[in-house]
Formats: structure tokens, C-alpha cells, sequence
């Protein structure tokens, strides 16, 4: 509904006066309170500046500083933000995309306290009876299986992989890179007194190969240059156990990796059945069901089963736990289970837990700041997350959406529209106001409210096909699809059907060589920029140093050439203890990061540091260097033609990151490449010019599969595969395959409604 002035007053506004963050322009506004107002505008348009790094950055400081002193230490430090004037701010609460990450001991329930909550329900009900809540945890050696330790997985060695029988220990029996002869690893067993270490283990004794493999925790005492040592000796198995066993595989070397893949398979903990719980905590039984069996229900079933509970001595822990688990099924979570790792959870699915914290919350005149919370979801699910920003509102509060999507657009009471571009081109206020004159207001963004795709007329003919067959990860239900080669395939489905586990799952397994860009963003610090993340500050200090003829490292800010004062950074941070971190530009070298005598040595009329303030654009016809020119087109390909060389990776918005990362795959030809939601964080302009980018791609020889909820981006598909028809245990199938126009036509498949719906 539109925001009148005389609501405005009531509750009043947000005052930010004077704003400068980043390539914000010295702007000022009202944002009502007690509203939902979205931001939007082109990526780079400045929204993250006003929103995160000005408003929100500003009261979490201000909250922090009610702290004491000592507290501060411990609490994340927010500098104050380049504004003149902000005032009538509230605590703000920001729920953005950063993933929830955890250790493999932390699951949807923990992460959530729901388990928590269903632990003590089955400590008051359940039958045979516990002693205590902690008796039915994974996380408490009273209630974890003895054998996996509450982590649910088993892991099996294959002895014949890991040891060649034919060999002594002298010679290196164990096929492990780490256990090399002459090594400090072998050396244990040499050292040990045990074995004959010239005898091959085939002709052990029971009790040598026993001592060689199991024997465990032995105390030895070791003669070296006339002194006597201790030092302790384990069997290959516990010593292997220890070393590597325990350790996040992902996290190996490459090297090692392979080697412990041949040797050892990982799998559901055969004492537990995966459960991670003991024997007497799954005995353990409300209503027929275990804790372990709850768990592993999906969300909506579960909410279903303990709404069924009748107890009067429990009935508000029941109602409290129904509570969470409803509203984890009305953001569109109701096909996850509780014992799903938080690690494995995308970052709009984190997000969305983060909100059933504050669903049931009794807090009031808060401010909620949410970041670009459609990612990830399907336009069937939009609605449901419209319902939980109009319930946060209602409830007294002030809600700050960061967004896209114009269904999330039509529900607001206020619209602030940045731009008119990016980066340089952006930083101003372009449209203030409701969301029925913003259609009106001929902004970039107003204009494409009204523009939508039209289907593809002449779809593109494959060229062979990509075979995925039996798959049966996660929620598949034995599917094998044909995947067209040299074209443009959407895969696409509710949040929870089934795609990330047919192309991200199944497909590497027939096809290794596929290239996968996800969502995952570059990392940025403040020594990283875009000529270094883009590769092309080598070739670009290479040209210096010819020209001049000195060494490249002098045209690096992070190397010889860069200033002693700043070392580099252009600016000298302060630490002040409990105070925040105060930046002031260097000094000596005023801003520029180098030394004078390098800033001296120039190119083609230009030193180093005017090479690093070109924008993407203008280094176009700055440069003649063949690698920094294939680049730089790239760079321009992708929409980031107004972003200077220089410019620091962490100022850098979430859409124009994913881009970077793109970039590097435009014009590799004739290969495999995945694109896991590319439209995410990119404006309604963006999507149209990344439409285009994707057609040059498959013209180049690509096999271009997307993963993706946009329905602009289905629209212009060459080939669907529609995943479903709901999600979790309701998903899991093709629904649809085929090209777009005929997709209208299936009557299970709810992309072809909401896409019917788009094209009117």
C-alpha cells in the first residue's frame, strides 16, 4: 500500500542527511518508520552503501557503544560511516546472505534450537524414559553414539589399498604419500623393535601383523647417541585414524586427497544407522516415533506430527515448537529436515532460517534490514516471503529490503530507486515514493517493470547430448535426463526439487571436466583489486618495467614500490583499542600508494597509480597489451565497464563480484560450463544484458546449463528441464522436458504457471 504523509508523520522517519559512502553523492532522505521500504536499482547503484554500510553500520555501532568498554573488545567493530546527519534509528537486525557454515555437529535443529525444544519433549513423554534432555543430544557423550561420536558417518579402509603386502617396511609398504621410507611417519615402525623391517608383511606372524596394524598407545624407549627417549608407538590403523580420519577431507591437498579417496569410503555409521544417537536415545519414543526418526522428517511433516501431540503437561513447549516448525514451512523451508547440516544449506536458505528467529519475537520497533531475501527462491515461494516482511511490519517495526524482485516491490509501502548507473554513474536518489507511481516514474528500473521476455521463437537444435542416468542423490527418484549439447539448458523447479542434486551432483559424476561458477563470492580484502583478481596486473607491471626498464615489483603496491607509510594502502588506519579503527589518506604519498620515484616512472604518458583510476572503459583505449585488452573486453562484456582497475574488492557489490568471477569463463569455447543462479543480486537491466552474454557464450561452442529461478532467463532457454513438482519428498522428478513454449502446456509443473502468468 502506498505510505501517505500523514502516516509518515505519525510514526516518523529515518533522517539520513549528507550520505558519502563509497559513490554515494552526498544524498539525503527520509526513510519511514514502521514501513517496509525497498531499495533497489542497478548493481553498484549504491544500495549496499546507504542501506548496510551507512544505516545499518551506523546503529550497530551506536548499540555497541552502551556497552562497556571491556564488552567492546569483544564485539565486531563498525566504523562510523561518512554521513553528516542520521538520526531516529532503532537496533538494527540484519539478516543478510552470508551462509550459516557450522562444523558437522551443527544442523538445522541446532542451529535453530528447535532440536532443543524436541529434546526436552521427548525427555518428558517419551517412552522407555531418559534421565535428562542431554541423554537424547549428539552433542553430549550421554547421549552420542560411542562409535561415530555423534557425527553419523563411518569411515572403512580398504588394508589391501593402504598397504602392499609384497613389501617391508624398509622398502615403504604403505601407499599413503605421507608414509614415504625414510619418512618421520614410517620411521615409528622401524623404530619400534617390533619387526623385521627387511621381511615382507606377507610373511608376518599373526601377532607381528597385528602389532603392525592395530597395536595402540605403546610406551617405547628409544637409545639415540647414548640418551634414552620415550616416545609412544600406534599401529598403522589408529595412527592413520588419528592423523587423517579425523581431519574435513575436503580441506586436503590435492595430493592426499586422491590417495585417501582410493583408500578409504565414507558412509552412514553402521552402529547408529547415521542417526548419530545411541541406542538408548532412539529407543527412546513419543507416539511411535523416535528423536532420531523426527529429525529426519521433512519440516512440514514433522510440524504435522507434533501438532498431534496431546499433553497438558507439556502443551506450550508443543505449541512453541509447532510455532517454529510453521513458520519454517511459510518461508518455503517445509522440505528440509532437522538433521540437515547447516554447512550444506545455500545462502538464501540461511538467510530464511535466520528469520524464524524473529517471527516469533516480541520485539517492536526494531529495524529489519534484509539483503536481496528472494535469492534462491522460486516465484512460487515469493509470496510466502512477502507474508513474513508484511507480518514484521505489522508488528511494529521497520523493515529495509534490498531487492530485485518486483513482486517484493509491488508490496512495499516506500520505494527508494538508486542510479541512474553504477559505480561512478550511481550514488543519488533517482525515485522516492509509492510502488504505483514508480511504475510511472520512467527510472531505469521503473521502465522494466513493464518489459518482460517474450518466448523463444527458433530455439537452437543440440548438438549430441549429455547423458546423466539413475540418479538418486538426495531426493531423486531415479531420474535420467538428456542433456543437449551446445545450447542454452535452464534447469529449473521450487527451491528443494531436485536440480543441485541432478547438476551439481549427478552430472560431475559422468562428467568431470565441467566447469561450475557458483555463487560463492571472490574473496576481497584491502590489498585485493581488480586488476589483481582479474590477472591483469602482472601484464600491466610487465609493460612498465619494459618501458622503464626496471623490475616489475616497483608497480606493486603490496611489493617494493609501494610506500613505507601506508605500505601500499593509500591510507593509514589507527588503531585507537576500544574505539573504532579511524582511516586518513597517507600523507607521504597521498593517497596514491606508491613511492614518489615510482610514481615518477610513467607509460604511454600515464604513471601507475592514473593506470589504476582508469575505468574498465577507458582502459580500452589506454592500453595496446594484448592480454590486458582481452580482459578488459571481458570485464566489459559482463557490465563492469565503469569499475576502476584499482578498485578494492571488498567495495565491490555481490552482483558485481559474480560477475568478475563469469568474466574468466566468456571466452573459453567448446566446454561444459554450469551456472548456478547467475541472475542472483543482478537488477532487471543486468538480467537482459547477461541474456545476451549467455547467447555469445553457447554462439562461442558452450554448453551453457543454468541452474535458475528467473523467468526471464526460462523464457529465453533453448532447452528446460523442470525439476519437481514440489520440493523435498514431493520433488525429485523431471516434470518437464522440452523447449519453452511447449512447456506452457504441462499442467504439473508450476514454473509453466508463474511463467504463463509473466507473459500476461
Amino acid at each position: 500500500m502506498a505510505l501517505s504523509s500523514s502516516q509518515s508523520d505519525r510514526f516518523g522517519a529515518i533522517r539520513v542527511r549528507g550520505a558519502r559512502e563509497n559513490n554515494l553523492r552526498n544524498i539525503s532522505l527520509d526513510v519511514p518508520r514502521r514501513r517496509i521500504t525497498v531499495f533497489t536499482g542497478v548493481s553498484g547503484s549504491g544500495k549496499s552503501s546507504l542501506v548496510f554500510d551507512t544505516i545499518a553500520a551506523e546503529s550497530q555501532r551506536l548499540l555497541n557503544e552502551t556497552f562497556p568498554t571491556f564488552v567492546q573488545n569483544f564485539l565486531p567493530s563498525y566504523g562510523r560511516p561518512d554521513v553528516d546527519i542520521l538520526s531516529n534509528l532503532s537496533t538494527a537486525i540484519v539478516v543478510d546472505q552470508q551462509r550459516l557454515g557450522g562444523n558437522p555437529r551443527s544442523t538445522l535443529g541446532t542451529a535453530t534450537d528447535i532440536y532443543t525444544l524436541l529434546r526436552v519433549l521427548f525427555a518428558r513423554l517419551g517412552k522407555p524414559a531418559v534421565p535428562h534432555a542431554l541423554a537424547l543430544s549428539f552433542n553430549d557423550p550421554s547421549g552420542m553414539c560411542p562409535e561415530c561420536e555423534g557425527l553419523g558417518r563411518g569411515s572403512r579402509i580398504d588394508i589391501d589399498a593402504l598397504v602392499d603386502k609384497s613389501k617391508s617396511i624398509e622398502d615403504g609398504p604403505v601407499r599413503f604419500p605421507t608414509f614415504n621410507p625414510g619418512g618421520y611417519n614410517l620411521g615409528t615402525f622401524v623404530r619400534s623393535g617390533f619387526f623385521d623391517v627387511r621381511k615382507p608383511l606377507k610373511k608376518y606372524t599373526k601377532e607381528e601383523w597385528h602389532d603392525f596394524l592395530h597395536r595402540d598407545d605403546t610406551k617405547l624407549k628409544t637409545n639415540k647417541q647414548g640418551q634414552t627417549f620415550s616416545s609412544g608407538y600406534d599401529g598403522l590403523l589408529p595412527k592413520f585414524k588419528r592423523l587423517y580420519l579425523s581431519k574435513d577431507a575436503e580441506k586436503m591437498p590435492a595430493n592426499l586427497r586422491e590417495a585417501f579417496d582410493r583408500i578409504v569410503t565414507q558412509g552412514s555409521c553402521g552402529a547408529c544407522e547415521g542417526t548419530r544417537l545411541s541406542e538408548a536415545a532412539r529407543a527412546c519414543r513419543v507416539n511411535g516415533k523416535n528423536i532420531a526418526e523426527c529429525s529426519a522428517m521433512q519440516i512440514g511433516e514433522l510440524a504435522g506430527f507434533i501438532h498431534s501431540v496431546r499433553a497438558p503437561n507439556v502443551a506450550p513447549l508443543v505449541a512453541r515448537l509447532a510455532e517454529r516448525l510453521d513458520h519454517l514451512v511459510e518461508i518455503g523451508l517445509g522440505y528440509l529436515s532437522l538433521n540437515r547440516e547447516t554447512a550444506t544449506l545455500s545462502g538464501g536458505e540461511s538467510q530464511r532460517v535466520r528469520m524464524v528467529r524473529h517471527l516469533s519475537s516480541s520485539l517492536t520497533e526494531a529495524l529489519y534490514i534484509f539483503d536481496e531475501p528472494t535469492i534462491g527462491l522460486h516465484a512460487h515461494d515469493v509470496q510466502r516471503l512477502n507474508s513474513t516482511l508484511t507480518r514484521l511490519r505489522d508488528a511494529g517495526n521497520t523493515v529495509l529490503v534490498v531487492e530485485h524482485e518486483p513482486e517484493v516491490m509491488a508490496i512495499a509501502d516506500h520505494i527508494v530507486d538508486m542510479g541512474p548507473g553504477a559505480g561512478r554513474d550511481g550514488g543519488t536518489v533517482v525515485f522516492e515514493g509509492s510502488f504505483k507511481d514508480f511504475k510511472k516514474s520512467g527510472t531505469l528500473t521503473g521502465r522494466h517493470l513493464s518489459r518482460r521476455q517474450a518466448l523463444k521463437d527458433k530455439p537452437r537444435a543440440g548438438k549430441g547430448h549429455l547423458l546423466v542416468e539413475h540418479g538418486t542423490l538426495n531426493n531423486l527418484r531415479n531420474v535420467t535426463v538428456k542433456i543437449p549439447m551446445g545450447v542454452l539448458v535452464v534447469v529449473t523447479g521450487v527451491a528443494g526439487s531436485g536440480k543441485s542434486s541432478l547438476i551439481r551432483g549427478c552430472l560431475p559424476r559422468h562428467y568431470p571436466d565441467a566447469v561450475y561458477v557458483d555463487q560463492s563470492l571472490a574473496a576481497g580484502s584491502r590489498r585485493s583489486n581488480l586488476a589483481t583478481y582479474s590477472g591483469m596486473a602482472d601484464a600491466i607491471r610487465k609493460a612498465f618495467a619494459m618501458a622503464n626498464k626496471v623490475q616489475p615489483a616497483l608497480f606493486s603496491a603490496n611489493s617494493a614500490g609501494a610506500c613505507p607509510a601506508c605500505e601500499g594502502l593509500g591510507v593509514i588506519y589507527t588503531d585507537l583499542q576500544h574505539l573504532d579503527p579511524i582511516a586518513v589518506r597517507c600523507e607521504t604519498c597521498e593517497g596514491r600508494c606508491f613511492t614518489e620515484e615510482v610514481l615518477a616512472l610513467k607509460l604511454r604518458g600515464r604513471n601507475i597509480n592514473e593506470v589504476l583510476n582508469l575505468s574498465v572503459v577507458d582502459g580500452l583505449n589506454y592500453f595496446t597489451e594484448k592480454p590486458v585488452l582481452a580482459t578488459l573486453n571481458a570485464l566489459k562484456d559482463v557490465g563492469l565497464g565503469y569499475i576502476a582497475l584499482g578498485q578494492r574488492l571488498n567495495t565491490l557489490s555481490g552482483g558485481e563480484r559474480q560477475r568478475l568471477k563469469l568474466a574468466g569463463e566468456l571466452r573459453k569455447p567448446s566446454q561444459i560450463v554450469v551456472l548456478d543462479e547467475p541472475t542472483a543480486g543482478l537488477h532487471m537491466a543486468d538480467v537482459a544484458n547477461l541474456l545476451t552474454l549467455l547467447d555469445a557464450m553457447v554462439e562461442n561452442g558452450t554448453t551453457l546449463i543454468v541452474i535458475e529461478h528467473n523467468l526471464d532467463v526460462v523464457a529465453r532457454a533453448d532447452w528446460i528441464i523442470d525439476m519437481g513438482p514440489g520440493a523435498g519428498a514431493d520433488g525429485g522428478n523431471v516434470v518437464y522436458e522440452g523447449i519453452p513454449r511447449e512447456l506452457l502446456g504441462s499442467s504439473k509443473s508450476l514454473t509453466a504457471k508463474h511463467l504463463a502468468a509473466r507473459l500476461g
